[in-house]
């Protein structure tokens, strides 16, 4: 009976310390799954900045978290050595793994985490402890890096632009909202046009290098394009000042494009009727290209004229243009009014003795081209006229050999005698085209003076 009871006793006891080992044994296997050797494997990116990176942030695979960054510090060519952890079926990394510094949201500081980029699974595996080249990884660019690209005038310029959106938008919000609500259907017409343009890529990049010139010539005249724009705002400015003038026209406008309309619809009528214009003009226009190249040299010519006619036309200062003259002709106008017509009457009644004089031009020039001849004599007492009298008080008898007085109404016959019948321009000598003596009524061509 004892022998038995001891042998049940021994058999309870190894029961007892096999459970117990068994349970020592559970413990170990999970004391080394959860607390057992470091599995976690390590790899080091170089990057050329932190990029804002802290201690703790998230390493990401497809957007899926894969393992953290353990600690970042500058190597030696003052480069940010980051050390990042890869857990699970991800690891080993392979060469061709590339690594970038994305940014969760826009706001926060703190918010950046690295994206992996595994490498092929047939490439070699990196090394524990391996690390990412710089020509591998690549950092975000901050805002505050492009800012510091910007010389002073730039960043007062950004700042002015920045302040007059905040004033543009001040007390507008509803109208803004408004206008928001037009931004999907202008994003979708413009995500049409872009696929337009790119649907023939020759055409498209003739067209972005075609703008690049553009772009190119207008930087080379910024100076002009700057003044442009302020004068575009001084005009913008003086145009808002009107603001009231302004609404009134735009109240008129809609009839204005009324009448407008009327207007071109008669004038498709008027250019059928051009057209024929046109092409009956075409033969002549194969004359105008010689008769332009021969108009070139005049045009040249002229531009001294037209710089001075300018000068004449528009002059700095008061009362010394033709704009300004052009001014005063109404006041001219109104004083003139009564003058002008008595003027033009005394033109009239002058006529016949204007056209009388006019016959003897002839003589009157020649009376003025011919006194040099006339005073050309010399002698001691200097240069001397011939002179003969017409009205002489005095008339010689052959007889007596005296000079006599001539009675008072005689003394005109000598000048009349084979004077008032001379015709006009017989003072002269006959031209040889004839035109002089002019035979009017009551004289004689042949009666011409002494000599002629």
């Amino acid at each position: 009976m004892n022998q038995e009871q001891n042998s049940g006793s021994r058999r309870s006891g190894v029961a007892r310390f096999a459970a117990l080992a068994g349970i020592v044994g559970a413990a170990v296997l999970v004391a080394l799954l959860m607390f057992g050797g470091d599995s976690t494997y390590r790899v080091k990116a170089v990057f050329e900045n932190g990029g804002q990176l802290v201690k703790g942030n998230q390493v990401r695979v497809g957007g899926r978290p894969v393992g953290i960054i353990e600690s970042i510090e500058l190597n030696d060519r003052a480069l940010a050595e980051v050390e990042l952890t890869v857990e699970g079926d991800l690891a080993p990394l392979h060469q061709g793994t590339t690594a970038t510094i994305r940014a969760s949201s826009l706001s926060g500081i703190a918010n950046r985490y690295v994206s992996l980029d595994p490498g092929p699974n047939d490439a070699p595996e990196i090394a524990e402890g391996g690390v990412l080249l710089a020509d591998a990884t690549s950092a975000p660019v901050d805002v505050d890096q492009l800012f510091n690209t910007f010389d002073e005038k730039t960043r007062v310029g950004l700042q002015l632009f920045i302040q007059g959106q905040a004033t543009q938008y001040d007390g507008r919000s509803a109208e803004a909202k408004r206008s928001l609500q037009y931004l999907s259907p202008a994003l979708s017409a413009t995500s049409r046009l872009t696929r337009e343009l790119v649907v023939d890529d020759e055409v498209f990049e003739r067209f972005v290098t075609d703008t690049s010139k553009v772009v190119g010539a207008i930087a080379e005249r910024r100076g002009d394009l700057s003044s442009l724009v302020s004068n575009a705002n001084t005009a913008a400015a003086a145009i808002g000042d009107e603001s009231a003038a302004l609404s009134d026209t735009l109240g008129l406008l809609p009839g204005t494009l009324r009448k407008a309309n009327t207007t071109f619809v008669n004038l498709r009528a008027a250019l059928d009727d051009v057209d024929l214009l046109v092409a009956e003009s075409k033969p002549a226009t194969r004359d105008l290209a010689p008769f332009f190249g021969r108009l070139r040299p005049l045009v040249e010519d002229a531009r001294p004229t037209i710089r001075d006619l300018r000068t004449l036309i528009r002059t700095a200062g008061p009362n010394n243009d033709l704009i300004e003259l052009t001014s005063k002709l109404p006041r001219l106008q109104s004083l003139t009014s009564e003058v002008f017509p008595r003027a033009i009457r005394t033109f009239d009644r002058s006529q016949e003795f204007v056209d009388t004089l006019r016959q003897y031009t002839p003589d009157l020039v020649g009376t003025v081209t011919k006194l040099g001849q006339v005073t050309s004599f010399y002698d001691a007492n200097g240069h001397y006229a011939r002179v003969q009298p017409v009205f002489s008080p005095f008339e010689y008898d052959e007889s007596s050999g005296e000079l006599r007085r001539t009675a008072d109404g005689a003394r005109i016959d000598a000048f009349e005698q084979g004077q008032s019948e001379r015709c006009p321009g017989s003072a002269v000598q006959a031209p040889p085209d004839g035109s002089a003596p002019f035979v009017v009524e009551d004289c004689d061509p042949d009666a011409v003076p002494p000599g002629g």
